[in-house]
């Protein structure tokens, strides 16, 4: 499965922005859907992630009760909306795709990635 991220931006610190991940090649549905960012300097971190049916997400602590992602079977499509953004959460997001496990939340869990969109915060 090939994947794209998009949506990324520049922001002011309290504003929202909302990441889009297109699939090609596959349905998403084979897949559970997780969200990785990465800062300069520092290794690549999970955001969050959303099991096969849609029915089971989890978020890092970090980001809990701030972003919510979501996912279209039909359309192919997983998002990431983000609200209430800081300027620690500045980084290149990824989206990626995990042909085994419900809950993985580790980059070595996951298969195909895609390339990542900015994200920057302002203060």
């Amino acid at each position: 499965v090939q994947l794209q991220a998009s949506g990324g931006g520049l922001v002011q610190a309290g504003g929202s922005l909302r990441l889009s991940c297109s699939a090609s090649g596959r349905t998403v549905s084979n897949y559970t859907m997780g969200w990785f960012r990465q800062a300069p300097g520092k290794e690549r971190a999970f955001v969050a992630g959303i099991n096969r049916s849609g029915g089971i997400t989890y978020y890092a602590d970090s980001v809990k009760g701030r972003f919510t992602t979501s996912r279209d079977n039909a359309k192919n499509t997983v998002a990431l909306q983000m609200n209430s953004l800081k300027p620690e959460d500045t980084a290149v997001y990824y989206c990626a795709a995990a042909r085994y496990g419900v809950r993985a939340s580790t980059p070595g869990r996951y298969d195909f990635w895609g390339q990542g969109t900015q994200v920057t915060v302002s203060s």
